[in-house]
């Protein structure tokens, strides 16, 4: 699997790297999400849980948002 990865063009990996970066930070903020609806739905005990959470979503999309650049130029 390395040598394939290898192989591709360094523009195309970059792409590659940055679309599998903002999955994550998508998959980040979504549990995020979930998780303070339950604390506030009153499936999980809230420990002022919810309000931290949503925090937490809101800075990792900013943060994501403001890393955007085009592919190729670090």
């Amino acid at each position: 699997m390395l040598a394939d990865w290898n192989l591709l063009s360094e523009e195309l990996q970059l792409s590659l790297t940055d679309a599998a970066l903002a999955r994550a930070v998508e998959t980040l903020a979504a549990q995020a999400e979930v998780l303070a609806a339950e604390m506030e739905a009153g499936a999980l005990v809230d420990r002022g849980g919810p309000a931290a959470l949503r925090l937490f979503a809101a800075v990792v999309r900013i943060n994501r948002k403001h890393q955007l650049a085009p592919a190729g130029h670090a």
